[in-house]
């Protein structure tokens, strides 16, 4: 079983397992880095959604570094039983997990995040399935950060602010564009 790093905050340095399954690629350590020096080190208060969680590392990174709540959405039973156990080791309160698929998530939830992380499995369409619905759960003035196969500009009404990439992965970091 191979492991991810918590990179800042609270947990900074501690290891968290990633669940074997087919396609999971946990966001690199630098990518978070960035990702996180863009954000700003200190997430204090914001509410952080993780809709394709994965191992959780941009979720439990958030956690670490002061958001008061993040929601991880996974479906994967594998990946599941992995959030569920590194959340218990680090008692993680202000985390939930919730099992489910990505679209049925945006389409019921009535709750509104100041940070969604997107990091889908490629070249399944995912992004053209949940973009739609971005806006019912992402604060107007929220940030959206989005890893992709290909370099993106913007995704509906959200535009690229930052971008970067590293090996096969582009990421990006969205705001909204005021309308």
């Amino acid at each position: 079983m191979s492991r991810v790093r918590i990179v800042g905050g609270e947990w900074r340095s501690r290891l968290l397992d990633v669940a074997s399954v087919p396609g999971l690629r946990p966001t690199p350590d630098r990518v978070r880095e960035t990702l996180f020096n863009w954000l700003g080190q200190e997430l204090d208060g914001l509410r952080c959604l993780d809709l394709f969680a994965g191992t959780g590392i941009l979720g439990f990174e958030s956690a670490s570094r002061g958001a008061s709540e993040v929601v991880l959405v996974e479906r994967d039973p594998h990946a599941l039983d992995a959030l569920h156990k590194t959340a218990k080791t680090l008692q993680a309160a202000q985390v939930e997990i919730v099992r489910g698929d990505a679209v049925r998530f945006l389409q019921t939830t009535h709750r509104k995040f100041d940070v969604v992380f997107l990091d889908p499995p490629y070249r399944q369409g995912w992004i053209e399935r949940v973009s739609p619905l971005i806006d019912r759960v992402l604060e107007p003035d929220g940030w959206l950060y989005l890893e992709s196969e290909a370099p993106l500009t913007q995704l509906g009404r959200w535009q690229v602010v930052r971008q970067g990439h590293a090996g096969q992965v582009h990421f990006h970091l969205l705001r909204g564009r005021q309308e």
